[in-house]
């Protein structure tokens, strides 16, 4: 439909995507901004659902450096990070019924939780939107980036938004609305894993071609309210073994308990599984009736659930990040770290790195750097 006569707006940094990363970039950018003297730079984030954290899978647990860097009074402004960890266990099921503990200290140091926090990220995410509108970032919840746009030189150039009021054949109906262009001097991709356009890019630019293939799981996650007394506020609980041995798969669980009562719990199921029957779903609804799982759910009710994707090649997988133009962030480059089992702080601390090499670039008059 190209065609189409569209509107466009511009900005000085388009972000794709309203996530951890996405908005710790916004922020970065106009927190420079202001204390540059530079009130003017303009910085716009688009979000497919409709309202900022509508598509965060919540129930994580986080490790506050990045947060601590971006807000270090963020205890006094609000942040929704009420529960610490206080229980740090790690368990490997020997079977359906049967469970072995590990002793603290051989567990690696990464999967050590000390410090950290279990949250909504969905509140999280909720919560800097709002410090990021308070900074003047343009945010456009219920937008979703459907096309790069390009200048004649092979640069970015900005972002087409979805059109709307497409017919099951693809033609328009008579309620059809254009999508805008929005252009910008940079625009970064915070999609989250296997990001559509952000998948564009590296095949374009060939940002992969030194890094190690990447590798994907699926995450299965639940959320329970679960009753009072078997409650404990900060356990924070990981492991492996049964379902997953017996189908010789590989993949791991958690279950946090957060405020309210409520458990979040899930499993991770590596996508390399050889076994065409087995159903990672039901593999998942398998390990809640073991005894060490069950004991907190029995008597309880689930409140919500979902799935989504998870990257985890890890270091020597991460893509080349920048492009004449823009920039990667967050899951759209791969910056989980699959050792802790995290992904939130290095998301939000690959955004602020991105805002900081953008607002350099930007007040130095350097635009469209690869």
């Amino acid at each position: 439909m190209e065609h189409i006569e569209r509107e466009s707006m511009e900005f000085d940094v388009v972000i794709v995507g309203a996530g951890p990363a996405g908005l710790s970039a916004a922020i970065k950018i106009r927190q420079l901004a202001i204390e540059n003297n530079l009130p003017d730079l303009s910085v716009c984030v688009v979000e497919k659902g409709s309202e900022v954290g509508a598509h965060i899978l919540s129930g994580a647990v986080l490790e506050p450096r990045a947060i601590n860097e971006l807000f270090p009074n963020w205890k006094e402004e609000g942040a929704p990070l009420n529960v610490p960890v206080t229980e740090d266990k790690t368990f490997f099921l020997l079977s359906e019924t049967t469970s072995k503990e590990a002793p603290h200290w051989m567990v690696p140091k990464t999967m050590h939780n000390d410090g950290n926090y279990v949250i909504s990220l969905g509140n999280v995410v909720r919560w800097l939107g709002q410090k990021a509108e308070e900074l003047e970032v343009s945010i456009f919840p219920g937008f979703a980036a459907s096309e790069v746009l390009y200048h004649e030189d092979g640069t970015v150039k900005g972002i087409q938004t979805g059109d709307m009021g497409i017919g099951k054949d693809g033609e328009p109906t008579h309620n059809f609305t254009p999508g805008y262009e929005l252009h910008a001097k940079y625009t970064l991709f915070a999609e989250g894993c296997r990001g559509h356009l952000g998948k564009r890019l590296i095949a374009k630019y060939n940002l992969d071609k030194d890094a190690d293939p990447q590798h994907y799981g699926i995450g299965i996650k639940e959320l329970w309210e679960i009753d009072p007394a078997k409650h404990k506020p900060g356990l924070v609980m990981h492991g492996a073994g049964w379902p997953l041995s017996e189908t010789g798969s590989s993949g791991g669980w958690w279950l946090y308990h957060a405020e309210n009562n409520q458990v979040t719990l899930g499993m991770i199921v590596d996508l390399s599984y050889e076994n065409p029957h087995m159903y990672p779903f039901m593999e998942m609804q398998r390990w809640k009736t073991h005894p060490l799982i069950k004991q907190y759910l029995e008597g309880g009710k689930r409140i919500s659930y979902g799935a989504r994707a998870v990257v985890k090649g890890g270091f020597n997988s991460l893509p080349k990040l920048t492009f004449p133009g823009g920039c990667l962030i967050g899951d759209d480059a791969g910056f989980l770290n699959f050792a802790k089992i995290k992904g939130s702080h290095t998301a939000m601390k690959s955004g602020m790195l991105c805002g900081e090499a953008v607002f350099e670039a930007i007040a130095a008059g350097v635009e469209k750097g690869g």
